[in-house]
């Protein structure tokens, strides 16, 4: 079987493995323990972690903070800025096809009377960048916009949004969970980003494991907001648990080899998406539609309308040969939000496939098209 489902999760690197069976194994001490070799091992392993996301992303060690993955860092930051901020304003600006860990949670402050817009994307799934201007009110403490969407790949112009939130002195919070890994960026280049999430299982690390970007000033303290998990004071005080060193471990491992690759990955990743657009082409014509854009895209990620053919019963058949989705597996059971913003019908968002490419896959994964 053929899997193009990496939007969802990806399959592990195998070093990511050895990297971390030593601290569910021998090293299994607890790094906030003091004096010990092992509680040493455990906390020296978790901050070479550290350094090596923070590598990847471009920013301080001192600015990751690792969580359980990407809905925990979505829910702690949003919730976190409204409670901590509330008498500074109730307005926060987020858009209609952000992942359900994001409209889950504004929802849930509407009804805790927060005010929430919800901005309107164009046929790819970015917002427009005068509309988003011309939302932002005095009242307004926080943005959070998905910066590559994991159903269409479609990215927004976090540039232009960073720059507008850091003019208008407003936090600005991105769940950046499908391009951590997928495209090159430096959070230097990016001063308006405040918060940032991601997790490990989207760059071939382990599940259960994310980790928060949280700028700090130029003394070097963190932005502040009211803590999700209250206890130990694990992570600076903000995140507080014992920390899964393993996890932890792992994520760092895979951050390594992504940003040893990512340069040649994302050429590869680019070469197959041509490569199976075409083989799609050829084999079904004009019974297929493309709902992304073909650029300014996460690379790999393609959104195909089969027209007519339900997408449930088509997935069905392709599953001995084939592992693709509908859309967002956090929402499996729903039909797809942000194929309804993007103004698909029910119809067609009924009869649309996503396919999601890895490097590890190659063109002789492809070629199975050829013989559907």
């Amino acid at each position: 079987m053929i899997y193009l489902d990496n939007s969802a999760t990806t399959q592990i690197y195998p070093e990511v493995k050895d990297a971390m069976l030593p601290y569910l194994m021998e090293e299994f001490g607890n790094p906030s323990s003091k004096y010990y070799s092992k509680a040493e091992n455990a906390k020296r392993a978790v901050e070479e972690a550290r350094a090596s996301l923070a590598s990847l992303l471009g920013c301080n060690s001192s600015e990751i903070v690792f969580t359980s993955g990407s809905t925990e860092s979505n829910n702690m930051i949003i919730k976190g800025v409204a409670d901590y901020y509330q008498n500074q304003g109730n307005h926060i600006i987020t858009t209609k096809v952000e992942h359900p860990s994001v409209l889950e949670t504004c929802r849930y402050l509407e009804e805790k009377g927060f005010s929430i817009t919800y901005l309107d994307v164009d046929q790819y799934g970015r917002i427009d960048l005068e509309d988003f201007q011309n939302s932002i009110k005095d009242t307004t403490i926080l943005v959070s916009i998905i910066w590559g969407n994991n159903e269409l790949g479609s990215l927004n112009d976090m540039e232009s949004i960073s720059n507008v939130c850091l003019d208008k002195n407003i936090f600005l919070h991105t769940d950046a969970t499908q391009v951590v890994g997928k495209i090159e960026f430096d959070m230097s280049a990016f001063p308006g980003i405040t918060f940032l999430s991601c997790s490990a299982h989207k760059f071939h690390g382990p599940k259960g494991i994310g980790a928060t970007f949280i700028r700090e000033d130029k003394y070097g303290i963190l932005t502040k907001f009211t803590p999700l998990l209250h206890g130990g004071g694990q992570e600076h005080g903000v995140r507080s648990g014992t920390l899964a060193v393993h996890n932890i471990v792992g994520m760092g491992k895979a951050a390594d080899i992504v940003t040893l690759n990512l340069g040649k990955n994302i050429v590869k990743l680019k070469e197959l998406e041509l490569y199976l657009c075409t083989i799609l082409n050829d084999k079904f014509g004009n019974q297929i539609k493309f709902n992304n854009d073909k650029e300014n895209k996460i690379p790999g990620i393609l959104s195909v309308l089969f027209k007519g053919v339900n997408n449930e019963l088509l997935l069905k058949t392709l599953a001995p040969m084939v592992a693709a989705s509908t859309g967002s597996a956090c929402s499996s059971t729903k039909p797809s939000h942000v194929l309804e913003g993007i103004g698909l019908t029910l119809d067609e968002i009924r009869s649309t496939v996503r396919f999601s490419i890895s490097a590890l896959n190659g063109k002789e994964d492809l070629d199975i098209f050829r013989d559907l």
